[in-house]
């Protein structure tokens, strides 16, 4: 199996937590990673060098190969020169991970635009720079692999989390579209929905939940969906604690109604409308 081994990665918001895990994973299978961190807290706030420096003194002092980035990823301009990273270091990039995020964590009753606009500025726009940063070189040597971060609080939702999880689940439908145009050039693009303990899930769960979610079990399958022999393209993996499932949207047969309905007649089939009982993975019917 080739796996990972000489190919370029880029992994947003390496500095710590499950970036850092994937970094010095990829690493350690062969991948040259360009480990990307803006260094600053979990709520964007603030920014600094150590944090990317120090994952890629662990990676060098390992034997394997690594270069720091400290652009943002919630800008055109950062994105673009993150992907330059990669280039002007490895002379190509073949592999994105993006994950970089903050938490701005309140309920919709206190929610603050600014807080929505932060969140969305890291997790949906810097999913969007860097995928469209990377797809120019992926088509032209016909390969390239993204992965993109998103989370059970977008695929479920979560009390206090309506910012983060929207744009959670907003990156599920960027993969959605970019599976479709990528299929022709070997452009494959998957999510996964990650439970690790780490700082931005430190105070979000029960410390004995923490405990079982060690962040080693999510790297491997972010590694093997980087890969040339994965296949898989416009899928959702929840990772975690030793499992690792797929998550998809299903339909039913629904009901057809050979002219419009009444209030009345839709009530009366609601429970046809909306039973599970015998369902089949949903596709778009005009795609």
């Amino acid at each position: 199996m080739a796996g990972v081994e000489g190919r370029v990665v880029v992994v947003t918001g390496a500095g710590g937590g499950l970036g850092r895990e994937y970094a010095l994973f990829l690493a350690s299978v062969g991948a040259k990673v360009v480990v990307n961190d803006l260094g600053g807290a979990r709520d964007g706030s603030g920014a600094g060098s150590a944090m990317a420096d120090d994952v890629v003194a662990e990676i060098k002092a390992a034997g394997g190969e690594a270069v720091a980035s400290y652009d943002s990823v919630a800008t055109e301009e950062g994105a673009a020169s993150i992907v330059s990273t990669a280039l002007d270091t490895f002379g190509a990039v073949h592999g994105l991970v993006n994950n970089a995020g903050i938490l701005r964590d309140m309920s919709f009753a206190k929610m603050t635009t600014e807080s929505w606009d932060l969140v969305r500025s890291v997790h949906l726009d810097g999913g969007y720079y860097l995928s469209k940063a990377v797809w120019p070189h992926f088509r032209e040597q016909g390969f390239g692999r993204i992965v993109m971060a998103s989370s059970t609080s977008g695929l479920f939702g979560n009390f206090g989390q309506a910012n983060y999880g929207a744009m959670k689940a907003g990156l599920v439908g960027l993969m959605n579209t970019l599976k479709l145009e990528g299929a022709r050039d070997n452009i494959l693009v998957n999510a996964i929905a990650p439970m690790a303990a780490t700082r931005m899930t430190a105070d979000i769960a029960p410390q004995e939940m923490l405990d079982k979610l060690p962040p080693s079990f999510v790297s491997p399958v972010v590694g093997y969906l980087l890969t040339e022999e994965n296949a898989e393209s416009g899928s959702v993996f929840v990772v975690g604690g030793g499992q690792v499932y797929r998550v998809a949207q299903f339909q039913n047969a629904g009901v057809v109604f050979p002219e419009p309905p009444s209030l009345g007649e839709v009530a009366e089939r609601w429970a046809d409308i909306t039973d599970l009982s015998d369902v089949k993975l949903g596709k778009n019917p005009v795609g």
